[in-house]
């Protein structure tokens, strides 16, 4: 199969889905083409700044995080009676 097919295949299977599953694949494609620019990120970070991070997942993964959805209503609630 040319490139020329294949764009083709690619674009009828996108014609033929609907709204949201198109949206998710934007989603997908759009993290997929940006992963590439994460690596030259990652990349220039200092030593520092790379351990850093790399200690905040081994917390993360370990249980001492909190959880998203706890920090968002801490602060609703903080902000909504202010």
């Amino acid at each position: 199969m040319n490139v020329s097919e294949l764009k083709l295949r690619i674009f009828r299977k996108l014609d033929s889905l609907e709204k949201s599953k198109l949206e998710e694949l934007y989603g997908i494609v759009v993290n997929f083409l940006n992963g590439h620019r994460d690596i030259d990120d990652w990349n220039e970070l200092s030593e520092i700044q790379k351990k850093g991070l790399l200690d905040a997942i081994d917390e993360i993964d370990s249980g001492k995080g909190i959880p998203h959805k706890q920090i968002i209503a801490k602060y609703r609630k903080k902000y909504s009676d202010a």
